[in-house]
């Protein structure tokens, strides 16, 4: 059976951010980890490398293949900061017109920075994935 790469980690979520070279990217990362921990109520957990994380959810595809995710996340890189979160599909379009600047994935979404978007919004998709995926 294949095992995930990206598991949940002790590593410093702290620490993580704080090595970052980038000063917007780090107080935005804060920022979000703010929002993530008071809308899910779990602490941010480092996955894998670079993820952040809150919460988690076991998944069975139909292939048999299972694993554990976070329920919600984000990683700060590079070029951008990437949200993981599950967007359902009847409002997946009309969210993400109301986000502001931001690139969309299968599943994920890319933003520069936190004043690029509208947070009331990130915090619906927030909610949104919370209520979807809390079953642990």
């Amino acid at each position: 059976m294949v095992t995930n790469k990206t598991t949940e980690t002790i590593k410093s979520v702290k620490g993580y951010i704080n090595a970052l070279k980038d000063e917007t990217q780090k107080k935005d990362s804060f920022e979000i980890i703010d929002i993530m921990n008071k809308l899910t109520g779990f602490e941010a957990k480092l996955w894998g490398a670079s993820i952040i994380g809150f919460g988690t959810y076991h998944y069975v595809y139909e292939s048999g293949r299972e694993g554990d995710m976070p329920i919600v996340a984000f990683s700060p890189r590079s070029t951008s900061i990437v949200l993981y979160i599950y967007l359902n599909i009847e409002n997946r379009e009309e969210l993400l017109n109301k986000l502001g600047k931001h690139k969309a994935g299968k599943g994920c979404i890319h933003i520069k920075k936190i004043a690029d978007i509208d947070i009331a919004v990130l915090k619906t998709m927030i909610r949104n994935a919370a209520k979807v995926k809390k079953v642990c």
